[in-house]
C-alpha cells in the first residue's frame, strides 16, 4: 500500500503532455479570444466605418458603430453558452479527446474568416467569426477540466485541474503583450492578431491524437476495460493498476442505477441536488463577482494615478502577469491548502478589494488616492486568481461522477456564459447609473458567495469520486450504499448499490 501511495503521486511525462497540449490547444485560445479585441479595438472601428463609406457613400452613425462594437464583443459570450450546451451530447458521443479534436474546427475556420476579414471588407465575418469562436471556447472551457480531470490520480486532481485556468490566463496575457501598438495592436496588425487563434488548435490537432482517451470513459461508458487498462498504465508509468481499475469499478457500479443522465435527470435527481446548487453558485460567484467589470474600470483608474496614456497598456499586461504568477502559485499550493480554504481566501481578498476600490473611486481627487485605487485592482487581480478563478472548475469535476458529470459541466458552463454575457450587457448601465457605487454591488456578491461556501462546500481533495458523493449524502437526504466488491470484469459484480431517500 505504502508502495502504491508513493506511485500515485508521480507525474508521468505522458499525463504531464497530455496536460499541457490540451490545456494550450484549448484553454489558452478561451484566454486569448477574451482579450484579442480590446488592444486593437480603435482600429478595428476605423476599419467598419471605412468599409461602410466605400459601401455606402457616407459615414456610420455613432449609433450603429456602437451596436456593431456591442455585437463584434458580446457575441463571443454568447457563442460560449451555445458551446457549452453542446458539452453533454459531444463528450459521450466522441469522448472527452474526441470532443477536444473536433471542437477545432470552430477554433481554424473562424481563424481564418478573421483573418481576411479586412481583405474582404467585412465587418460581418468578423462577427459571425467571434460567434464561432465563441463555441470553441464554451466547449473547451468545460471539457479540458472533464478531460484532465478523469486522467489525474486523486493526489494530483486538484493540481492538474487549476492549469487549463493558468493557460487561459497565459492567454489573455499574450493576447496583451500582442496587443502593444508597436507589435500587433495597430491599424496594419490587427487581422494577423485575430487569426492567430488558430496555432493553437493546429498544434492540439497534431499532437493530442497521440495520447490517451479518458481511462473513466473508456471503462464505464464504453465498456472498454482493456482500452482503459492500457491508457491508465501509460498515463501511471507503471504496469500495475488494478487498485485504480477497481475504484473506477465500484464508481460504474453505484451509479448504475442512476444510467447516463439527462440535464432534466440531473436537476430532479435527489442525490444530487447540493452539489447541482453548490456549482450554480460557485460560477454565478465567479462571473457576478466583478472581475470583467475590474478589467473594464482599469484604464480609467490607470489615467486618473497619472500613467500617460502611452503607457497604460504597459501597466496592462503588468496586470496579466501579476494573474499568471497567482494562478501558478495556486497550481502549486491547492493540493496543500485545499480547494475550500482558496475559494473563501480568493472571494474574502474580492469582497474587500471591492469595498475598498469603492472608497477609493469615490474620493479619487485626493492626491494619493488613485494609488491606492490601483493597488485596490491589483489586490482584487491576485484574490480572484487564487480562488474564484481556479476553483470551481477542479470542484466541478471533483462533485460529480462519471454519470452526471457531462450534464453537470453543461449546466455550470451555461451558467458561466449567461453569467458573463449578462455582466458585459448590464454593466455599462450600472456605471453609468452608479458610478463607483458599482463594485459594492459586487462586493456583496463576493460576500454572499463567501458564506455559501463556507457553510455549504465541504472539502474535497484527496478524495475519490464516490467518497465525495458519500459527503453530501447527508445534505442530500439520501443514504448511499456502495458495492463491497468491484465488478472483476469477467462478468462478475460487487454487491448491488441503491441510492435512498430519508
Amino acid at each position: 500500500k505504502v508502495q502504491d501511495d508513493r506511485q500515485a503521486q508521480k507525474l508521468t511525462v505522458v499525463l504531464m503532455l497530455a496536460t499541457l497540449i490540451s490545456a494550450f490547444g484549448s484553454s489558452f485560445q478561451y484566454g486569448y479570444n477574451v482579450a484579442v479585441i480590446n488592444s486593437p479595438s480603435l482600429f478595428i472601428q476605423q476599419f467598419y466605418n471605412t468599409t461602410y463609406v466605400e459601401r455606402y457613400g457616407g459615414p456610420m452613425e455613432d449609433s450603429f458603430l456602437t451596436l456593431l462594437w456591442s455585437l463584434s464583443v458580446s457575441m463571443f459570450p454568447l457563442g460560449g453558452l451555445f458551446g457549452s450546451l453542446m458539452v453533454a451530447p459531444l463528450v459521450n458521443k466522441l469522448g472527452r479527446k474526441g470532443t477536444l479534436l473536433f471542437n477545432n474546427i470552430f477554433s481554424v475556420v473562424p481563424a481564418v474568416m478573421m483573418g481576411v476579414s479586412e481583405i474582404a471588407k467585412s465587418y460581418e465575418i468578423i462577427i459571425v467569426a467571434r460567434i464561432i469562436v465563441g463555441i470553441c471556447a464554451g466547449l473547451s472551457s468545460n471539457v479540458v477540466p472533464m478531460y484532465l480531470g478523469e486522467l489525474s490520480p486523486k493526489n494530483l486532481r486538484g493540481a492538474i485541474g487549476v492549469v487549463p485556468q493558468l493557460f487561459i490566463t497565459i492567454g489573455i496575457l499574450s493576447a496583451q503583450v500582442l496587443g502593444i501598438r508597436s507589435i500587433l495592436g495597430n491599424n496594419t496588425g490587427w487581422p494577423l492578431m485575430l487569426g492567430l487563434t488558430g496555432i493553437p488548435a493546429l498544434v492540439e490537432l497534431l499532437l493530442l491524437p497521440f495520447f490517451p482517451e479518458s481511462p473513466r470513459y473508456m471503462l464505464i461508458q464504453r465498456g472498454d476495460d482493456k482500452t482503459a487498462r492500457r491508457a491508465l498504465q501509460r498515463l501511471r508509468g507503471w504496469e500495475d493498476v488494478d487498485r485504480e481499475m477497481d475504484e473506477m469499478r465500484l464508481e460504474h457500479q453505484s451509479e448504475q442505477a442512476e444510467g447516463r443522465l439527462s440535464v432534466l435527470n440531473l436537476l430532479s435527481l435527489r442525490s444530487l441536488r447540493w452539489q447541482l446548487i453548490s456549482i450554480v453558485a460557485m460560477n454565478m460567484g465567479q462571473q457576478l463577482s466583478g472581475i470583467n467589470a475590474i478589467y473594464y474600470y482599469a484604464d480609467s483608474i490607470y489615467s486618473s494615478a497619472g500613467v500617460p496614456e502611452s503607457d497604460i497598456q504597459y501597466v496592462t499586461v503588468g496586470t496579466g502577469a501579476v494573474n499568471v504568477f497567482m494562478t501558478i502559485t495556486a497550481v502549486f499550493i491547492v493540493e496543500a491548502a485545499g480547494r475550500r480554504l482558496l475559494l473563501l481566501i480568493g472571494f474574502g481578498i474580492c469582497c474587500v478589494s471591492c469595498a475598498l476600490l469603492t472608497v477609493a473611486l469615490t474620493f479619487q481627487s485626493t492626491e494619493w488616492m488613485p494609488y491606492v485605487s490601483i493597488a485596490c485592482v491589483i489586490l482584487y487581480v491576485v484574490g480572484h486568481a487564487v480562488g474564484p478563478s481556479t476553483i470551481p472548475y477542479v470542484v466541478t469535476t471533483e462533485m460529480f461522477r462519471q454519470s452526471s458529470r457531462p450534464a453537470a459541466f453543461m449546466v455550470a458552463g451555461s451558467i458561466h456564459w449567461l453569467s458573463n454575457f449578462t455582466v458585459g450587457l448590464v454593466f455599462p448601465f450600472m456605471e453609468s447609473g452608479l458610478g463607483s457605487n458599482s463594485f459594492i454591488i459586487f462586493c456583496f456578491i463576493c460576500l454572499a458567495t463567501l458564506f455559501y461556501i463556507w457553510l455549504i462546500v465541504p472539502e474535497t481533495k484527496n478524495k475519490t469520486f464516490l467518497e465525495i458523493s458519500q459527503m453530501f449524502a447527508d445534505r442530500n437526504q439520501v443514504e448511499i450504499h456502495a458495492p463491497l466488491k468491484p465488478e472483476t470484469g469477467d462478468g462478475r459484480e460487487g454487491d448491488a448499490f441503491k441510492v435512498t431517500a430519508f
